[in-house]
């Protein structure tokens, strides 16, 4: 990945932040952005995108790639950094930029300052590293998505951790007080300490112990579970106070394998304290004597809580009553007070939509009769006969709207950059100079 240089990020120009826009609104649905879509997407007055484009390159917050079928360009992880970190200088948590004070498996953590010199942590989140691209395994954010882009993924964690930091922040929980996040970076308090991964002695042993077992009871409790409770998302602070970070991976005490994930947990400090400070207890939580009393997880959305989970959970706390099928259609549609009002609006929806469909079909039909404002047509579907009512000046302003998109897309076609070999080009290059050494081959 690369460490990250915000050197640049102050000689950029506001055309290069609106062209770096364009190509990541252009991955929404495109591996490789074509230079034609992202010069349509950045609408420069001026033009010169494509010097832009070729800048931007150079400096690496672009990569221009050749793919089997189509040439386009790519978001690097720098330029999706300088994105993030503009938005949030923009909206003031950002001022400064200090150095690099941990690296995870997943993240990359920062110190930053603020407009008023207070120091801050930044987290990039870094999904898609060698070490951690097993993600279907171990998360659910792409959920039923066939291919995802580590960028977006990167996103929905620093998301997801944003929600969570605050609903457990809001709730007491020892952890940092998030400031701010964009994209996948996120802007919260800086924690003065150390990992317990670093700590080789501690004043009282038992009680540091007791304190951690009793923050998993009250995770699981609130209705969730870290999900990743070790010596290395554990920093003890003044007068050794625990401080839980990371919390991406949280899942619902309503998950399959919550059980298993709770277990883990505990397991992870009992033998760490085994191990570390030669401490062993009998006494430790166990999952099925946890009691719920709070719903974050139905809050934040959390991993495993599904929409019918929240709503069984709303009636069971009062908060919602159970209803049947005629009470649902009544509140959804007050105004319908009895089954033939129902059916006559029914029916006129259908007419509505008929008429639309005979518009379309009649101007290939043979079979028409056109008098006055309405038009007859012999068959659409199993109706026959049915009548428009749409007013002429409607019909040409549908029509005009119509050739008006029509001319856009094929300006678009026509807006092809120089300077660079399409890729349907190059492999017709690629087969003349084949044919051509297979002539001399062969004779």
């Amino acid at each position: 990945m690369g460490k990250l240089n915000v050197s640049l990020l102050r000689y950029l120009t506001p055309e290069d932040f609106r062209v770096l826009t364009a190509i990541e609104m252009g991955m929404k649905n495109h591996e490789l952005v074509p230079s034609a879509l992202a010069a349509s997407i950045a609408n420069l007055q001026h033009g010169g995108v494509h010097k832009l484009l070729r800048d931007l390159c150079k400096h690496r917050l672009l990569s221009y790639e050749r793919g089997k079928k189509f040439d386009g360009y790519r978001l690097t992880n720098m330029g999706y950094d300088y994105l993030a970190l503009k938005t949030l200088t923009k909206r003031g948590a950002l001022n400064s930029f200090g150095n690099q004070i941990g690296v995870g498996k997943e993240s990359n953590i920062y110190i930053v300052a603020n407009s008023e010199q207070q120091e801050l942590c930044l987290k990039l989140h870094r999904l898609g590293r060698t070490c951690f691209r097993n993600i279907k395994d171990k998360r659910d954010y792409h959920k039923h998505r066939k291919s995802m882009s580590w960028l977006y993924l990167s996103r929905i964690s620093a998301t997801k951790e944003f929600a969570y930091m605050k609903a457990l922040h809001d709730r007491g929980f020892p952890v940092p007080k998030p400031v701010d996040y964009n994209r996948h970076c996120v802007v919260m308090e800086l924690i003065v300490g150390k990992p317990l991964t670093n700590v080789l002695e501690v004043g009282d042993v038992e009680a540091l112990y007791d304190e951690l077992m009793n923050l998993i009871v009250r995770f699981a409790d609130s209705g969730v579970i870290h999900g990743d409770f070790n010596e290395f998302n554990i920093m003890l602070g003044e007068n050794e106070k625990p401080v839980i970070i990371d919390f991406p991976q949280m899942v619902s005490t309503m998950h399959p394998n919550a059980e298993m994930y709770f277990n883990r947990d505990v397991n992870c400090i009992k033998e760490f304290f085994k191990k570390r400070f030669g401490y062993e207890s009998e006494l430790f939580p166990i999952f099925s004597e946890t009691e719920r009393c709070d719903t974050l997880d139905a809050e934040v959305a959390c991993s495993g809580f599904t929409k019918q989970m929240a709503k069984d959970m709303n009636i069971e706390l009062g908060l919602e009553e159970e209803e049947g099928s005629d009470s649902k259609m009544e509140q959804k549609c007050p105004e319908f007070e009895n089954d033939e009002h129902f059916e006559d609006k029914a029916s006129e929806e259908l007419a509505t939509r008929l008429e639309f469909h005979d518009f379309n079909s009649t101007k290939h039909s043979d079979a028409e009769s056109c008098s006055g404002d309405s038009c007859y047509s012999d068959e659409v579907g199993s109706i026959r006969s049915t009548a428009t009512t749409i007013a002429p000046e409607e019909i040409k302003s549908r029509v005009r709207k119509q050739m008006q998109q029509k001319e856009r897309r094929m300006q678009r076609k026509k807006c092809v950059a120089k300077g660079e070999a399409s890729a349907v080009t190059r492999v017709r290059r690629e087969n003349s100079d084949n044919i051509k050494e297979s002539r001399d081959i062969w004779g």
